[in-house]
């Protein structure tokens, strides 16, 4: 940026996505097994992937469980930063492949992944986040051709802070 003020340098502006790419459509809700079960199923017949953000590590296989049961088929795997390195590469990979359905996972995801296939994420307790973490995640869907799907879960709005609302 500074070389393009100095003149230096041109500056280039991305007004337009890629072609080809949709928006994002972005619903938040508050934590509802029926939307969890009809976004995963719908995303999983049409051959997608999901990621499913969980950030506590102490309770995310509680959340594997509870996908597992809504979710009858449903290939799922769980990952997070306190995992040894070469098992976390290992599931990495295996998602990537396809091996999984749905990635259930800490904000480890949050940056670095291109994985076209994945049109579907739920970050549960959205209200715990920041916008730009938000963003970041929500970036890690929508990287094809395909309709992508971002579910915020959080609580219902007047249970949370305002800086949560205006988030």
């Amino acid at each position: 940026l500074q070389f393009s003020l100095m003149g230096a340098r041109d500056l280039s502006i991305i007004n337009t996505a890629p072609p080809n790419r949709h928006p994002i459509i972005t619903e938040l809700h508050s934590f509802n097994e029926d939307i969890i079960k009809e976004g995963i199923d719908y995303e999983i017949a049409r051959g997608g992937q999901v990621f499913f953000i969980h950030n506590r590590v102490q309770n995310i296989a509680e959340v594997e469980t509870l996908i597992n049961r809504l979710n009858k088929g449903a290939r799922t795997v769980v990952a997070h930063g306190q995992m040894e390195g070469k098992k976390l590469e290992t599931i990495m990979l295996d998602f990537i492949q396809g091996y999984y359905d749905v990635l259930i996972a800490t904000t480890i995801v949050e940056s670095g992944l291109d994985i076209p296939n994945a049109n579907t994420i739920f970050i549960n307790n959205a209200q715990n986040f920041g916008l730009s973490d938000l963003h970041q995640l929500r970036g890690r869907v929508g990287r094809s051709n395909k309709k992508a799907f971002c579910y915020l879960l959080a609580p219902p709005l007047h249970l949370n802070t305002p800086e949560a609302r205006r988030r």
